[in-house]
């Protein structure tokens, strides 16, 4: 940070630049508002804004292109390519070297480890972006007498990041800090109203530095709510300092799974609320809930604390925030317009979500893949996303009414009217977005991969039925165990051709692989059913297990032949498949033995394939594709 004042400093030669230039600088630097400055430096926010505004003015002038606090890290980023008229005294190379601001974040991470992206942001790091005017709306709120503010948004979007934050604000202010994240409690905590109450004063207490003394206020006959609210006015409220108290409440979430505790629970916190209206006492506690999205309870809405207060919804980050992240993560690519070009691509597939951003960015910064890389293996078992992924399948696997909710709405570009449980638990999660009950897929990753998942179930089970139905007939396909794995050409063409407009939209390639085992009716014809059958085992096995990790969909038909769909992968990735199928199947080494024909190409059994790579667009379709597959594939047999 010190070279980046220093080469500001030296930008603006004779201009002021002072301590108190560099302080707004300096967090400008790192995200801060105008209003935290001011929070933090004891300095009036107007004259904070009046000091940023003559700064951004003067730096213009010096540069020659407009400079303001939103893109402050986009100017300075390019500010090297417009040194000559900086005249400094100094080659132009030399200065780049020294004083480029990306380059104080790559000396930074050399010299410090880049922490994987879990967890809040803290309070000192960089990579936090603020999301106007959330931030100010809660830093003032909370200074309000008897508020009640309410944080919501879906998992890992960063709501404890805002949450932490506006703490730090509040101390700052002279507040005093309650902090209860109700993952930390014991499940019996739950048991009862009587247990919980009782767990909540005494944590609430001892945070104050208070001695709990909770059987001097407790009385049964007067019940746990009433003993509660006489313990907070007339103990905890009143032998603390006169500074305000900030009750902050994280993951209340875990309330909502007791409805027995959230009847009581909830509606007792919108009573408090409500006597602060014209109770001095109660003026002094400030009520900060956060939970993951919307509520499901079965309580009337006139009885639930969430429809008075404010509310604040964390959204997702926009296109110019997530280049302000990456050029923070040291990807000096994403500095311009072309950057910006290639992180829509991203901003598309993951729909801005914080988390996914974040690591992204992380794995991009290591230098290991390429954006267009990461993009294409992002819904596979073998991209950054698959622990994430996996973690929200096996939370729906649970629970087959989310899996069935979940299905309807990945199969349709437009949304879909679902159960209210349902659509609460699947927004909670973070899958979709909720407008009353009508609910879309929160991005395209999401759709990718719960699409394939969900696929695959149903075509394994739907396969499955029909093998049973029919009677045993003397095929190759029908009888053997491992071909029923594998779903017919029917099904294959038609989900190509449900997909197919979905894929237009997403812009990327898409591979279709035909792979057909080399002169095996001949084997069949002279070895008898048992034996031929044996191996066709072997190698569809072999031919699948090389597949399933980059295929959504393979196919079996004509006995031997089979094609697969690789979604998000060129022509390079699909060439590499199939050679591994190629040799995979060499290795097998089973041999054309005995044969009376002519001596064939090969001494052990072989495969052919055919690769088609497209972008799926309304020029193409998915005939032409399987066309050019076919084609490649008959090409490829002429080869031998």
């Amino acid at each position: 940070m010190e070279q980046l004042l220093e080469a500001v400093e030296k930008i603006l030669q004779d201009r002021p630049f002072g301590y108190i230039q560099r302080f707004v600088l300096h967090q400008s630097w790192l995200g801060k508002t105008y209003g935290e400055m001011a929070n933090g430096s004891g300095y009036r926010s107007e004259y904070i804004k009046e000091v940023g505004s003559q700064l951004w003015h003067d730096l213009s002038e010096v540069l020659g292109q407009r400079v303001t606090k939103k893109n402050l890290h986009l100017v300075l980023g390019k500010y090297h390519q417009d040194s000559t008229e900086l005249n400094l005294h100094q080659p132009q190379e030399e200065f780049i070297t020294e004083y480029r601001p990306e380059k104080v974040f790559l000396d930074s991470f050399l010299t410090n480890k880049m922490d994987f992206p879990n967890g809040p942001v803290p309070l000192d790091s960089p990579f936090y972006i603020n999301r106007p005017p959330l931030e100010q709306l809660i830093f003032n709120e909370i200074m309000q007498p008897g508020c009640l503010l309410r944080i919501k948004a879906p998992r890992k979007m960063g709501k404890s990041s805002l949450l932490n934050r506006m703490i730090a604000h509040a101390r700052k202010q002279g507040c005093q800090i309650v902090y209860l994240d109700f993952q930390e409690a014991d499940e019996d905590i739950f048991a009862s109203l009587d247990k919980f109450l009782r767990w909540f004063c005494v944590n609430v207490a001892r945070q104050l530095n208070l001695v709990p003394s909770l059987d001097d206020f407790w009385d049964a006959e007067m019940g746990s709510k009433v003993s509660c609210k006489i313990y907070f006015e007339g103990y905890l409220l009143q032998y603390v300092e006169n500074s305000p108290i900030v009750l902050a409440l994280n993951e209340v979430n875990r309330i909502f799974e007791h409805p027995n505790i959230a009847q009581d629970f909830l509606p007792m916190l919108r009573f408090w609320h409500e006597q602060a209206k014209q109770d001095q006492t109660w003026q002094k506690l400030r009520i900060v809930v956060v939970h993951t999205t919307e509520i499901y309870i079965p309580l009337q809405l006139n009885q639930s604390p969430f429809n008075v207060g404010v509310t604040v919804s964390l959204p997702a980050f926009t296109l110019e925030q997530v280049q302000s992240l990456a050029q923070r993560y040291g990807l000096d690519w994403a500095a311009n317009i072309e950057g910006a070009k290639r992180l829509a691509s991203l901003q598309a597939m993951i729909g801005g979500h914080p988390y996914l951003v974040n690591l992204a960015l992380y794995h991009l910064r290591q230098g290991k893949m390429t954006l267009e890389e990461l993009l294409q293996t992002a819904s596979t078992p073998t991209g950054i996303y698959s622990q994430h992924l996996r973690e929200l399948l096996t939370l729906l696997q649970k629970e087959p009414q989310l899996m069935s909710a979940m299905q309807q709405v990945v199969s349709v570009n437009e949304t879909v009217e679902l159960d209210a449980i349902a659509g609460y638990k699947l927004e909670s999660m973070g899958l979709v977005q909720l407008d009353g009950n009508q609910a879309r897929i929160s991005c395209e990753l999401y759709r990718f991969y719960f699409h394939q998942q969900l696929v695959k179930q149903n075509t394994a089970n739907a396969f499955g039925t029909s093998i049973a139905k029919k009677p045993q007939k003397y095929s190759l396909v029908n009888t053997t165990d491992i071909l029923p794995q594998f779903i017919n050409l029917q099904y294959f063409k038609q989900y190509l051709e449900m997909e197919w407009p979905q894929w237009q939209t997403s812009a990327v390639p898409l591979s279709l692989i035909v792979c057909e085992i080399d002169y095996f009716h001949l084997y069949s014809d002279n070895h008898g059913y048992l034996v031929a059958n044996n191996n066709l085992q072997r190698i569809a096995s072999t031919i699948r297990n090389c597949l399933k990790h980059q295929a959504t969909l393979i196919a079996h038909y004509e006995q031997t032949k089979f094609a697969a769909i690789l979604p998000q992968a060129n022509a390079d990735i699909a060439i590499g498949v199939a050679e591994n199928i190629r040799e995979m199947v060499k290795a097998l080494a089973i041999a054309h033995a005995n044969s009376q024909l002519d001596p064939l190409p090969t001494p052990i059994f072989s495969v052919s394939l055919g690769i088609a790579s497209v972008k799926p667009s309304y020029e193409n379709s998915p005939s032409m594709l399987i066309a050019a597959a076919e084609e490649a594939l008959v090409q490829s047999k002429r080869k031998e």
